[in-house]
């Protein structure tokens, strides 16, 4: 296959935020008389917002409406990366690299305004051709709808797409998009393994994401 396009997930692989997000909705769950749950972390992770913010307050007992639990979360992350974007080490630099060789699409379960304001503090909003949130399709991962929607929006097929993704439903989704998928495993988070077969490549640091993977390069 002749990689025409490289599509980015954005928490896991080019900011290492799974946590903090983690933290920001136990935060608000404990303030508003909420319970957390064994499972609530894998389970939210690759939802969209409004399927997250809806399980915060159908699941987790949340007293707000969810457009206003996703506006309070969205709150203090803004707050915090403002303060420090947690940018993984390497991220700049294979972003960088990729682009001088495809266009780059990013295919998030972020809101919109967070994909925005973590490529703009990070100065590679350049750098990426597309961008699309799971907040923008009808369903998160790992539906692989945000995928199909970043290729839509780069004009290639899904099928002439890589993309790089951390968590199982990440993996899951951009493999029903159809794409040769590169696993960058999360270390908080693991994926399933399972889900880690779907990978054409497995890396295990940002610095071997370059146009010469095999993966990439074939």
């Amino acid at each position: 296959m002749s990689v025409a396009a490289v599509v980015f997930d954005l928490d896991g692989v080019l900011v290492d935020s799974e946590q903090v997000w983690d933290d920001a909705r136990r935060e608000l769950v404990a303030e508003r008389g909420g319970t957390w749950t064994d499972d609530a972390t894998r389970a939210m992770m690759g939802m969209s917002s409004p399927e997250w913010s809806r399980y915060v307050h159908e699941e987790l007992g949340v007293d707000l409406e969810p457009a206003a639990i996703s506006a309070a979360v969205v709150d203090r992350l803004e707050r915090l990366y403002r303060r420090r974007l947690p940018l993984l080490p390497g991220a700049r630099e294979a972003v960088e690299a990729l682009a001088e060789r495809w266009p780059l699409g990013l295919a998030s379960s972020s809101n919109r305004e967070i994909i925005d304001l973590v490529l703009e503090l990070s100065g590679l909003a350049s750098a990426f051709t597309a961008t699309a949130s799971s907040e923008e399709v009808a369903r998160g991962k790992p539906a692989p709808d945000v995928y199909l929607e970043a290729a839509r929006r780069l004009d290639v097929l899904a099928a002439d797409c890589a993309a790089v993704e951390d968590s199982s439903n990440g993996l899951r989704a951009a493999a029903a998009a159809g794409m040769t998928v590169i696993a960058l495993p999360n270390s908080a988070f693991p994926p399933d393994e399972d889900a880690l077969r779907l990978a054409a490549a497995v890396i295990h640091s940002l610095d071997e994401l370059r146009p010469t993977l095999p993966a990439l390069a074939a």
